[in-house]
């Protein structure tokens, strides 16, 4: 789910940097760092604004100058039991792997309907239920988020097409029509 939060964040700027422009190195540097990251929490999508620069601060010793910056973000924190849509990376006889934006998420044969079966024959290696279901790379999957694990700088999911109304989402666009 998508979130509007005010974040905080310290940066530091070289004495070359100081002058006129500094205030816009700081956002630089801000959108820079932060954009696209992970906090183990969520993951920031994008900046939408700064509030406000704080005046620097020299760091004895070192001639660097911190500044804190309060800024608005867009985030995405996932939840468990959160529906989402994800695209397959790899899939294998244990189960498929799948991208949710930058989350990856392992989806398990155990967490897939008894109907679809893997075809170790094929080219590329797929689950298929031999109708109109494939399980491929590069298919669009509609998932259920059944678990998390966030470390440091990242997250992991584990997802589930064992309910009614996920999978393929364009085997279900088909039953819809």
């Amino acid at each position: 789910m998508f979130f509007l939060h005010e974040l905080e964040r310290t940066v530091t700027l070289h004495p070359s940097f100081f002058g006129p422009r500094a205030k816009e190195f700081l956002k630089t540097r801000l959108y820079e760092d932060v954009e696209g990251t992970c906090t183990g929490q969520y993951y920031i999508v994008c900046i939408l604004d700064s509030f406000v620069i704080s005046e620097g601060r020299v760091v004895p010793g070192s001639g660097v100058a911190e500044y804190t910056i309060k800024y608005r973000a867009v985030v995405w924190r996932p939840f468990k039991g959160e529906t989402v849509d994800a695209i397959v990376t790899s899939v294998t006889s244990m189960g498929f792997f799948a991208d949710i934006g930058p989350l990856p998420c392992f989806v398990s044969v155990h967490l897939i309907p008894a109907d679809m079966k893997w075809d170790p024959n094929a080219t590329p290696p797929q689950f298929t239920d031999n109708k109109d279901q494939v399980i491929e790379k590069g298919t669009h999957m509609r998932l259920k988020i059944i678990g998390i694990r966030s470390d440091v700088g990242g997250m992991f999911s584990i997802g589930s097409i064992r309910e009614d109304y996920l999978g393929s989402v364009i085997a279900l666009s088909q039953i819809w029509s």
